[in-house]
């Protein structure tokens, strides 16, 4: 008999023995699960599990472990159990499940205890909810005497700063007996996320006379710098933290340099990266990513060969990604390929440095190796969709972006907001109106029905699908229905209205806009004088263009200089339109030309239209649209032998013009054609029907 008891008893031993050093999860199940089967599961070993579950991020197993125990515990243990169980969802970010959980703790009537308030008051600043959540808490938390706990009062004035009522966190702050570091840090948080940034550092001064500022501190005050964008207040946090020896710290390190690099100031950012003594990998990827957001990718290169040349490790999937992203801006192919080429020799690579090798490729023009290595990428997020069906749509290939959306839909995924716009993009780009009103239809019933991440600017992309269609009564409508307008809806519309010649309604639009004290930018205007050009309004676009600066404080851009000689080109009028070029500050471009040329092609300046197409070579020498241009012009006169010798120098360099072509929505399939192009199945139909229009016109 004794045999059989030791039996019983050394593998319960055991299991008790296992949850004291408890290794991971797989042993606390083992463990739990011996202790269900032999009967042996008290209420403090349940406690122990409990703990355990919440430590290794389990919350279904601290759920189902709670409901079979709360009945068996004694009253001074239940609290601790529900503290334990709700701290188990907020630490794993599951703020409203943790909220859920403590209000049926009260509608059950557990005792709260010191804890339970401030974790609840973690899961409210996580989610930076409505300030009156906030203030029930405060209630309960006064009536329970909570107003002289230190940890208490600390987490109640990040709740109220966060929920965005600096007001009530600066009054718990006031009222407080005791304070520590972190009471003043937080409160000096609130004041910078709403940019109050004077009242912050002088909170900042007054907390050194009680306290010394610790590195947190610092960085919550140079993060209030950067978002007011007050570089006085944050060169004295600099001093204080060179004074005080905090800046040997990583992270306020590159607060600082993140500091000074939003104020654009180049110089403080290399002086101080020139006198840290040690870089961190971090520090080198900072000062890279500045580099690329100023679009100095010369700069941006070489950091990244003294990385390769000093003893930092550059081989991060984060920096690779950073540089590979920073080249598809610039459409940097060449300096890109070394990068692809580093990656492949290291074997440093994820999906979505993968997919930020699709962007860049397909950014560079590149779409083959662009496919190519979406194919390889084993799982695809909604990023990489979004960038292999944007980058079909960059380089005009829209039947191809349409073909991969609906291999999503065969993959059963989850299709995004962005995803519906780039969709929506490749309907307007075909003139597939039928198409576009089937995705608008599925919208309304499937997403506009509840409050949508991302809904505006997908009802804008709508928007802009109908005007590009030319379905100009169904994008008023659209237009009417949209719940909120911001600037780029207003923006789009006055852009559709230009395009299709009602300059005047457009103009109508925008004093709409004005009245509705939507402020316009730069892309407004620009719309604008596109509409007056396409409708020939000289004097309302003169209007407008000079209202840019002295009445909305713009400076026009080569864009809005570029829409004012097309303006004057349209009209006849050359002599004022190329004054335009001259008095321009800013160095014209081929459109600008390009807009002169059409202009004396039109109106029968040779002379004009030879000069301004000559410039355009000399700006896109490799440009065969520029060539032709100026072939036709030299043509028109009679100069043959000139003809000739551009047609010999287009052969030579091996320039070739991509074909236009346009398509045709039938019965919901879009037809594409090319000037000459035998290849549609009907092309022997569609010839006969052409020449018998031609006859009869």
């Amino acid at each position: 008999m004794f045999l059989n008891l030791n039996c019983v008893l050394r593998p319960r031993h055991n299991a008790l023995a296992m949850l004291i050093s408890c290794p991971d999860l797989p042993t606390l199940k083992k463990a739990h699960a011996f202790l269900i089967v032999s009967n042996a599961l008290a209420a403090p070993t349940a406690s122990k599990i409990l703990a355990l579950y919440a430590q290794f991020h389990c919350p279904d197993s601290v759920l189902r472990v709670f409901k079979t125990t709360i009945n068996d515990v004694g009253p001074n243990t239940v609290p601790k159990m529900w503290n334990l169980i709700i701290r188990s969802h907020v630490d794993l970010g599951l703020f409203y499940s943790a909220l859920s959980l403590y209000k049926k703790m009260r509608q059950m009537g557990v005792p709260h205890d010191t804890f339970t308030l401030p974790l609840v008051n973690r899961a409210l600043s996580s989610l930076r909810t409505d300030v009156v959540y906030g203030k029930m808490i405060h209630s309960v938390a006064t009536q329970m005497g909570l107003n002289e706990d230190l940890y208490f009062c600390n987490t109640m004035i990040d709740v109220y700063g966060k929920c965005g009522n600096i007001g009530y966190a600066r009054r718990v702050f006031d009222e407080m007996f005791n304070r520590d570091v972190v009471s003043w840090t937080l409160m000096i948080a609130g004041y910078g996320s709403e940019r109050y940034v004077s009242v912050a550092f002088d909170l900042f001064n007054k907390m050194r006379m009680e306290f010394e500022p610790n590195s947190v501190t610092l960085i919550v005050m140079l993060q209030a710098c950067c978002a007011s964008r007050m570089l006085n207040v944050g060169t004295q946090t600099h001093g204080f933290a060179v004074k005080s020896g905090l800046l040997m710290d990583w992270s306020v390190k590159n607060s600082v340099l993140r500091m000074y690099a939003d104020r654009g100031s180049i110089k403080e950012v290399e002086l101080l990266f020139g006198e840290l003594n040690k870089k961190d990998v971090a520090s080198w990827r900072f000062l890279i990513s500045f580099y690329a957001s100023s679009g100095d990718m010369m700069r941006m290169a070489g950091l990244f060969r003294e990385m390769q040349n000093l003893e930092v490790d550059p081989w991060t999937i984060e920096t690779l990604t950073l540089i590979i992203s920073a080249f598809a801006k610039c459409g940097n192919l060449s300096e890109g390929e070394c990068i692809h080429c580093l990656v492949i020799k290291t074997g440093f690579s994820d999906d979505i440095l993968l997919t930020s090798l699709v962007d860049f490729y397909a950014k560079c023009g590149k779409l083959e190796i662009s496919v190519q290595l979406f194919r390889e990428i084993h799982f695809k997020s909604n990023i990489t969709w979004c960038a292999m069906m944007s980058g079909f749509i960059q380089n005009g290939s829209f039947m191809e972006a349409i073909s991969l959306f609906q291999e999503m839909q065969a993959e059963d995924l989850v299709i995004v907001p962005e995803i519906w716009r780039i969709l929506l993009d490749a309907y307007a780009n075909l003139g597939a109106l039928k198409s576009g009103k089937v995705v608008h239809g599925y919208l309304i019933k499937n997403l506009f029905h509840e409050p949508v991440d991302g809904a505006v600017q997908l009802q804008t992309s709508i928007l802009n699908m109908y005007l590009r269609v030319g379905s100009m009564s169904s994008a008023r409508v659209c237009f009417d229905n949209m719940p909120v307008k911001d600037v780029v809806a207003w923006t789009a519309m006055i852009e559709g209205l230009g395009s299709h010649g009602f300059g005047f309604e457009a103009l109508k639009y925008f004093n709409l806009m004005i009245e509705q004290r939507v402020q316009p930018n730069s892309v407004t205007f620009l719309s604008l004088l596109s509409a007056c050009s396409h409708s020939g309004l000289v004097s309302e676009g003169c209007d407008i263009y000079y209202s840019m600066k002295w009445c909305f404080g713009m400076e026009p851009a080569l864009d809005h200089h570029t829409c004012i000689v097309d303006l004057f080109g349209r009209c006849g009028m050359l002599k004022e339109a190329l004054a335009i070029i001259f008095k321009m500050v800013i160095l014209p471009d081929s459109r600008i030309w390009g807009a002169l040329v059409a202009a004396s092609r039109v109106y029968g300046n040779k002379k004009l239209g030879e000069y301004a197409a000559q410039r355009l070579l000399e700006l896109e020498p490799d440009n065969a649209g520029y060539y032709t241009l100026l072939s036709n012009v030299k043509a028109s006169v009679g100069r043959w032998n000139e003809v000739e010798e551009l047609r010999r120098v287009m052969s030579e360099m091996d320039i070739k013009k991509k074909p236009g072509w346009s398509c045709v929505e039938v019965k919901g399939i879009i037809h594409g054609f090319v000037s000459g192009d035998l290849s549609h199945p009907e092309a022997e139909e569609i010839y006969g029907a052409l020449g018998r229009l031609s006859r009869v016109a």
